[in-house]
């Protein structure tokens, strides 16, 4: 007796706020969208004449007003569709779920053929509606089933759960039970059971899901790449509907009216903690494959990204774990769902610097909801998650003006390392594990989004980290290698104006004149050992002045450098340390790539004024004649050589290394090779070493081979060479270590920043050459230069290249980001 009203009176109280709920939601809906009555009289009407539009958010306020005074509501027109009929009733029936349920198991068979019991479907249920409209021919039951299901929350939530397999336990503890109980009992119960549990007013219907579907402790089962959906039949179910236009529009309907609520639910309700199997929802919607269609692109599909972008980190992850399963084609159909909805947004708006792509609330929603597509096609890959290279043992030395700077409140921002993504560290994966991803990441990249963004005030949001203000820069995925340039450009500058900004408070403060620019003094014939000795005296005394502007003076010289300098004093250097007669670097004539000489006689401290070099050419923005296999590169970013590295690294090796592992016959007994290998030094002697201890007692076999392949990898790749590889990489990443670069750039990007683009496009250079001294575009000498120029093979145009700009490669973006100047010298002559 007194438990009946505590189910009861909760139960009321939500009946109650499940009607104002969606009496504000019919006034929401007439003041932005409007009833469709052109000639509708009502003022508060967005059909009626002279209606002032306003924004979702003034309207949502003016909606609750509306709702206080009893306003006049208007009916739908029929010129909406039937879009806001299907809304009413569907928002009428899922939040009066529980009692129709009640309702229904008294009076059962006077509803079932209208079908007003079902509030949540499964595969079958949609097949039997299906054939008893298709025996009809009248599709109107089915379409007010999915606007009901598919626009609550709830009832979708619900929908399409896999069924499992009992346990012998389970068994057991069903056998005491009525095996011959009705199915809506069952719901009546589960009902009841969630009436109970809802004790605070603040919820809303759609944050008490899951307790009784579908079984009582699905979510402690689940695995983490694990939801409690059929996915396949929801993609079988899909597949059925959606060839039915009208049906299709009420799959776009329930949409609209779906997300709004869902934002609600994940933004203020926390409703994914209380019911992990929330995210049911999103699976089911993300497997339509027709979201990316033009009807979706207008309202439906920003408004169920701004609601998924709500998810927390643990669903992001779990989804993205999920769908790494996918195949390549249902990743691509995502991706190209929110990339079209960015493409849209960026051409039917005028992006510019006052009115920032940034601040648009769909663009940023589609991007956030990428980067889960993005980790989930890096899961999906070809991963190797070991084989990472070992942290540095002493740590970068800090610069001597640390107190300094943390008086001035100039305290350095990234002490705890570089940037890591939130989403990337719920996984425990990096890009970099990746070694081929499901789809080619290039397929990310939206080239329209590239170019109205606003890289120098994107930066600034990256660098302050504000809620409010999103930054690109944090999903690089999206950004080409020009854009991350670009950025990693005002990166670079900022922290040298900080450097030379810090420098005359120095002198201020300390009353000692400094230098705030890093300048190097060297002779011509002794460039290596001037710049060597003056930045290995930087890199002890204060690391912090290498991330100074580079300012280079050839000795007995005049000229200033603005850049023309620098890069030649690059050019020089490198010619130097990779000239194979000093001995630091061995030079393959076959793939015409440079790797570490493990028997160079030079100390680790040559290695690292190379790594330094590297990072100042980075850092200034210069490229450099630098030719290493993408080994190097990778090993920078934190991953060990293996054996698939050999592939580019020395690929007559690799192929050998093949045939040994693809060999059909006894490996023992042909080919009598053991654990023990030999190189040769500078010198052409023998060197032996051992791959296992008395590798040379232990025969290589078929069963032995993989092990002996990857030891020789290891060897070759990573143990031979790893004192000059750890010197060399300590270089690089004191003039780096502060930098976004390993955040925003994948090794195939480093390379591409270091060496610049083997892709040349001559013309992209003729249209952005500058003329000066009397020439123009129209000059014949000009004329006939850019003929004889085009005229070139693909070697001598390197040649001009290099003759010109000191590499044969075209910086990041292309030729057309050179900026080459023709200028007359003199006047004519008759010479």
């Amino acid at each position: 007796k007194y438990e009946e009203p505590e189910i009861e009176n909760p139960e009321a109280s939500r009946m109650k706020r499940a009607a104002a709920k969606h009496l504000i939601e019919r006034y929401y809906h007439q003041l932005t969208e409007g009833c469709g009555n052109e000639s509708c009289s009502n003022s508060w009407c967005a059909s009626s004449v002279g209606f002032n539009r306003m924004d979702n958010n003034a309207a949502a306020v003016k909606a609750l007003e509306l709702y206080k005074v009893n306003s006049k509501l208007c009916d739908p027109h029929p010129s909406k569709k039937g879009t806001a009929s299907a809304y009413l009733e569907s928002s009428a029936h899922s939040n009066s779920a529980c009692s129709n349920r009640k309702m229904n198991h008294k009076d059962i068979h006077s509803v079932r053929d209208n079908f007003k019991d079902v509030t949540y479907l499964t595969e079958e249920k949609v097949y039997e509606i299906l054939d008893i409209c298709g025996e009809k021919e009248d599709y109107s039951p089915l379409i007010r089933v999915i606007g009901r299901v598919f626009s609550s929350a709830e009832g979708l939530v619900q929908s399409f759960r896999r069924s499992k397999p009992h346990t012998k336990e389970e068994l057991k503890s069903l056998q005491g039970k009525d095996e011959d109980k009705d199915e809506d009992e069952k719901e009546a119960a589960a009902c009841s059971a969630t009436a109970m549990e809802e004790d605070s007013p603040a919820s809303s219907s759609s944050s008490r899901l899951g307790e009784g579907s579908s079984g009582e402790n699905d979510v402690q089962k689940l695995a983490p790449d694990e939801v409690s959906v059929d996915i396949e039949a929801v993609r079988r179910v899909y597949e059925r509907l959606l060839s039915n236009e009208k049906i299709e529009a009420a799959f776009l309907n329930a949409l609209v009216y779906l997300s709004p609520n869902v934002e609600c639910d994940l933004t203020y309700h926390n409703v994914y903690s209380r019911d992990p199997n929330y995210l049911n929802l999103f699976v089911i919607v993300m497997e339509n494959s027709n979201l990316h269609s033009p009807e979706y692109l207008e309202i439906a599909l920003p408004q169920f990204c701004k609601a998924m972008s709500k998810l927390p980190l643990a669903a992001q992850a779990k989804l993205a774990r999920l769908w790494s399963h996918y195949s390549a084609e249902q990743i691509r159909r995502m991706v190209e769902t929110f990339q079209q909805l960015i493409t849209y947004k960026v051409i039917s708006n005028e992006f510019n610097s006052r009115n920032l792509v940034n601040d648009d609330d769909a663009v940023v929603a589609a991007t956030k909801c990428l980067k889960m597509v993005y980790y989930a096609n890096v899961l999906g890959g070809d991963l190797d998650m070991e084989h990472n290279e070992e942290e540095d043992e002493e740590p970068i030395p800090e610069s001597s003006e640390l107190t300094l700077q943390e008086l001035l409140g100039e305290e350095r921002r990234n002490k705890k390392g570089p940037r890591v993504d939130p989403l990337e560290t719920e996984l425990g994966i990096r890009t970099n594990d990746c070694r081929r991803p499901l789809i080619p990441f290039e397929e990310f990249v939206n080239e329209p989004l590239n170019e109205v963004l606003e890289m120098d005030k994107d930066y600034t949001f990256f660098k302050v980290e504000t809620e409010n203000k999103f930054s690109f820069m944090t999903c690089p995925f999206i950004l080409n290698a020009v854009t991350k340039n670009l950025g990693l450009y005002y990166d670079n500058r900022i922290r040298m104006y900080s450097e030379r900004r810090i420098t005359v408070l120095y002198s201020l403060v300390q009353g000692q004149q400094l230098n705030p620019y890093l300048r190097l003094k060297v002779r011509r014939d002794h460039i290596i050992d001037d710049a060597l000795v003056r930045l290995e005296m930087i890199a002890m005394e204060n690391p912090a002045d290498l991330k100074k502007q580079l300012y280079v003076e050839f000795e007995g010289e005049q000229g200033v450098d603005e850049g023309g300098v620098s890069k030649e004093f690059f050019q020089l250097v490198v010619e130097e340390i990779f000239n194979p007669d000093i001995g630091m670097f061995t030079y393959d004539e076959r793939t015409k790539l440079f790797w570490f000489n493990p028997s160079s006689f030079e100390n680790e401290g040559q290695y690292t004024l190379i790594g330094i070099v590297l990072g100042l050419a980075i850092y200034n923005n210069c490229i450099l004649d630098v030719h290493f296999p993408m080994v190097v590169y990778r090993k920078l970013m934190g991953k060990k050589g293996t054996f698939r590295d050999l592939a580019d690294a020395n690929p007559v090796l690799y192929q050998s290394l093949k045939e040994l592992l693809e060999y059909e016959g006894s490996v023992e007994e042909d080919m009598m090779i053991t654990f023990q290998i030999s190189q040769t030094d500078l010198f052409g002697n023998p060197l032996m070493y051992d791959l296992r201890e008395n590798g040379d007692k232990i025969p290589v076999t078929n069963e032995n081979r993989k092990e002996f392949v990857a030891q020789y990898a290891e060897y070759m790749l990573n143990k031979s060479v790893e004192k000059q590889f750890k010197a060399f990489r300590r270089g690089f990443h004191m003039v780096t270590n502060e930098s976004p670069l390993k955040y925003l750039f994948r090794p195939e990007e480093i390379e591409l920043l270091i060496c610049g683009s083997r892709n040349l496009d001559f013309l992209a250079l003729e249209e952005t050459t500058e003329y000066d001294g009397g020439y123009n575009r129209d000059s014949r000498i000009i004329k006939e230069f850019w003929e004889t120029l085009h005229s070139f093979g693909e070697e001598q145009k390197r040649l001009f290249l290099q003759f010109t700009t000191g590499t044969d490669r075209a910086p990041v973006g292309g030729l057309g980001k050179l900026k080459m100047i023709i200028a007359k010298n003199g006047p004519d002559t008759d010479r």
